[in-house]
């Protein structure tokens, strides 16, 4: 077992039982809140409509998906999408989850960005789409 077609039998199956993590983003608050006070790291809640909000797939492919932001979260963050899909499913411990924390941040529109400390205290919390792709989007991570 310890050859390295194995090692990568092992992490595929790892990768399909965990499919939550795909990409550098979960979808278990606790489980990130966790990893947070272990890696000494903030949190970033994206609260959003994966499949049917426009400012949402917008952010996502302006800034989430680019190289730039994943750098800068593989250092920094760790990413929680906090999903409210219409058109794919979900299971029901993520949307009891989900459901919670909404009112929890009352969030009352999408996208909304929660960026916690590693304790999960919050430091800011934005409602709506932030412009200037990763830079305006680390540049709001960043600002006082």
């Amino acid at each position: 077992m310890n050859s390295p077609r194995s090692f990568l039998l092992l992490l595929v199956a790892a990768l399909l039982i965990c499919p939550a993590f795909a990409n550098g983003w979960g979808d278990d608050y606790k489980a990130a809140i966790a990893t947070a006070a272990k890696e000494k790291k903030n949190v970033l809640l994206d609260f959003t409509g994966s499949d049917w909000c426009g400012w949402c797939i917008k952010l996502k492919k302006e800034t989430f998906d680019q190289p730039a932001f994943k750098d800068y979260a593989d250092k920094n963050l760790v990413l929680v999408e906090i999903d409210f899909p219409q058109g794919k499913s979900q299971g029901p411990e993520v949307k009891k989850q989900n459901d919670a924390l909404q009112q929890q941040y009352q969030v009352q529109g999408f996208p909304t960005l929660v960026l916690l400390d590693p304790q999960g205290k919050v430091i800011k919390q934005k409602s709506g789409y932030i412009p200037g792709g990763p830079k305006g989007f680390i540049d709001w991570l960043n600002a006082k």
